[in-house]
């Protein structure tokens, strides 16, 4: 692995540990939370966000779901290290960083604005994964890469694209609640802001095959 995916996959693991120990302190003041006064259940409020959870929520996964954290390491580790060693570590450190800062913005606006949505916080690296997904479908556009359900193989871009239409999809359908889909498409939003400043066409492998 290269050395920042390395470390972003051994940080979110130890976190995880860290989530188990100590789940309600850490969900608390590092998960992202809606704006605004939130009720506590008692008939007070209390305001629980706090700016650094912007980036904060991307190391934290659901302590009771061992699946959410495998997927988005797996995927993280499938895909991160080839654009890391094409971009060069600094690059792909800020283009991680631009993509879970844009996914938690986003998410930030949707859960905001949408009342019905409940207190429930935000975590998970999915916002920088999909980052991550749309910088491999932009660097290798013609790289073929194979789905897993189905095992159906298709070039790079392909993927990225039907990816961001299902988000697009549920997102705006409401469809399987309790997944940020707008979070992911900020996510890729982010990404291709920041490869678009590192002018991302002099890295991209555009060969067939």
């Amino acid at each position: 692995m290269s050395p920042a995916v390395y470390a972003l996959i051994i940080t979110n693991v130890l976190v995880y540990g860290l989530e188990k120990l100590m789940t309600y302190g850490v969900i608390l003041n590092f998960a992202l939370w809606p704006l605004g006064d939130l009720p506590t259940g008692g008939g007070d409020t209390v305001e629980l966000f706090r700016p650094w959870q912007l980036i904060t929520y991307s190391f934290l996964h659901d302590p009771d779901s061992i699946v959410h954290i495998v997927l988005n390491l797996y995927a993280l580790y499938a895909f991160g290290g080839e654009i890391e060693r094409t971009l060069g570590t600094r690059r792909f450190i800020w283009m991680y960083g631009a993509s879970v800062l844009a996914a938690g913005i986003t998410q930030l606006i949707v859960v905001t604005m949408a009342k019905e949505s409940g207190v429930a916080p935000t975590l998970g690296a999915s916002g920088g994964v999909f980052g991550v997904l749309l910088a491999f479908g932009l660097l290798f556009p013609h790289r073929r890469v194979m789905l897993v359900i189905p095992p159906i193989p298709m070039p790079a871009w392909v993927l990225v694209t039907v990816y961001a239409a299902i988000e697009l999809a549920n997102g705006v359908f409401g469809s399987r609640t309790g997944i940020a889909h707008f979070a992911h498409l900020g996510g890729m939003v982010g990404a291709f802001i920041a490869l678009s400043v590192f002018g991302y066409k002099r890295f991209q492998d555009t060969r067939r095959g």
